[in-house]
């Protein structure tokens, strides 16, 4: 099954977008207002995916590095470069927010 990606850009302006309407599937019910989107959703596909592995591998860097067929450092250099991207989002929400 082919899932679409949840759009984080404004497509005109290129703005960070913003959640306004939630649905439940099973009982239609509604919530509506403006939220932010969270920060994980500001990574990109494959750094999500790592993030995933990292945690299904335990936080362990040594399985990682097992699991991807590359080297420690490269693995934490990785996750250090994900980290950094995580702290920039942070930021910049806290900013639009604050």
């Amino acid at each position: 099954m082919f899932m679409k990606n949840l759009p984080k850009y404004c497509p005109s302006c290129s703005s960070p977008l913003s959640v306004k309407r939630l649905q439940c599937e099973t009982c239609e019910t509604e919530v509506e207002g403006l939220y932010p989107l969270p920060p994980l959703s500001g990574l990109a596909n494959e750094e999500q995916a790592f993030i995933l592995n990292f945690i299904k591998a335990s936080g362990s860097l040594k399985e990682m590095a097992k699991l991807m067929g590359v080297s420690y450092p490269t693995v934490r250099n990785r996750l250090n470069e994900i980290i950094e991207k995580i702290q920039t989002l942070e930021t910049s929400q806290g900013a639009e927010n604050g």
